[in-house]
């Protein structure tokens, strides 16, 4: 039935503009705004667009909603760091790093949050 769909996740935030201006500005991709709704989304590159809209009793995502692949995940968690970025410190089983960085076997990936709470992340790709 929706094999052939082109599907797109979403997620909600608390404050709109706040979230344009971290996207845009901080991670540096390219966010358009909604025409008639209160929505903007996210062009990033090589998959569906991301919609995110704002909700007036928004509760931030307890999981990750969204995960970018990067080569080299010390560096960007270096570059992001200096952005004013701070990365999420876990123990026991995802225990982290000083830096928030993940080894523990799997994919080494570093948590952070956007301005409303959701959960994002860097995960490295050979």
């Amino acid at each position: 039935m929706f094999g052939k769909t082109k599907a797109f996740s979403s997620f909600s935030v608390n404050d709109l503009q706040q979230a344009k201006n971290f996207y845009q500005q901080t991670l540096g991709i390219e966010v358009e705004s909604g025409e008639k709704e209160p929505v903007i989304t996210l062009k990033i590159a090589g998959m569906p667009s991301v919609l995110i809209y704002e909700k007036p009793n928004h509760t931030p995502a307890t999981f990750t909603v969204l995960n970018f692949p990067v080569s080299n995940v010390e560096e960007a968690v270096d570059q992001l760091t200096a952005k004013g970025i701070k990365f999420q410190q876990y123990e026991g089983e995802l225990k982290t790093d000083k830096k928030g960085i993940f080894r523990g076997g799997g994919p080494v990936i570093a948590w952070f949050t956007d301005p409303a709470g959701n959960i994002l992340s860097v995960m490295e790709q050979a």
